[in-house]
Parts: C-alpha cells; sequence; structure tokens
C-alpha cells in the first residue's frame, strides 16, 4: 500500500495559522467575559444572538451550534426562565415549536455584541477597502 506524502507547510502559512488561531482564541475570551457580565454562559450568548437574528426551531439551533438537540432544550429552558427567549408554534407548521428572543432578549444581545471591542476597535484601524479584502479572504478561506 502506497503512502501518501502530505506536502509541507511553508513558515508563511504556518504563521498565518497561528495568527488566525490566535484571533479565534482571543474573540472567544471576549465573547465568554461579555457573556459573564450578564450572568450567561458562552453557549447561552451564542444561542441568544442567534434568536436576535430570527426565531429557530430547536433543531435548527442545534445545527448551528453544532450540539446535540437535548442540549439546545436546557439552554432554551435556562434563558426562558429568565424572560430572554420564548417558545412559540412555527406559524407555518404548528407541530414545530420555534424559539425566539424576547425584548429583554433583544436588548441583552445587542448589549453583548456592543461590548465586543476586540475584533471592532483593530478593524476600526483597516481602510475600508483593507475590510473588504480581509472579509473576502476569509469567505475564500471557508467556501470549499
Amino acid at each position: 500500500m502506497a503512502t501518501q506524502k502530505m506536502p509541507r507547510i511553508d513558515p508563511l502559512t504556518m504563521e498565518v495559522v497561528d495568527l488566525i488561531g490566535t484571533v479565534v482564541a482571543r474573540y472567544h475570551e471576549e465573547y465568554e467575559d461579555a457573556a459573564a457580565e450578564h450572568t450567561l454562559t458562552g453557549a447561552q450568548a451564542r444561542l441568544l444572538g442567534l434568536l436576535s437574528l430570527e426565531p429557530l426551531p430547536m433543531r435548527r439551533l442545534a445545527q448551528k451550534l453544532k450540539c446535540e438537540p437535548s442540549n439546545v432544550t436546557g439552554i432554551v429552558d435556562r434563558l426562558e426562565v429568565r424572560g430572554l427567549v420564548e417558545r412559540r408554534p412555527d406559524p407555518s407548521d404548528r407541530r414545530v415549536k420555534l424559539a425566539a428572543a424576547t425584548e429583554e432578549g433583544l436588548r441583552v444581545a445587542h448589549s453583548l455584541r456592543e461590548s465586543l471591542r476586540f475584533a471592532r476597535e483593530p478593524l476600526a484601524g483597516l481602510s475600508r477597502e483593507e475590510r473588504v479584502s480581509l472579509r473576502d479572504l476569509l469567505q475564500r478561506m471557508l467556501t470549499p
């Protein structure tokens, strides 16, 4: 059986990979800190952020959060007790329940987004053209 050689990764590629890892780690750290200021876990904050965009069925939330639907149920339960999320019937299929942010949930989600300065402040130092270029390069990396 022939073994396939993996191409060597050049130093510049490794440096870029390390920088991406550092950016991701700092983003998650700041996100966790922002969530804690609202007495939320990171998972609760991420779910609330998703629901601030649109109501979603539990199964879709689980897909977006890359977790089991039973975990989403627990997170929604805890946010519902706090008055940040509510369950509603799906108007297109009354058998399906949607999770939706309440007015207070929308306020908290907005506050969370506003408190994430890590990315916003350094990006503000880039020109519009640089931000467009960075966005386009990141999108290319994510497109299979």
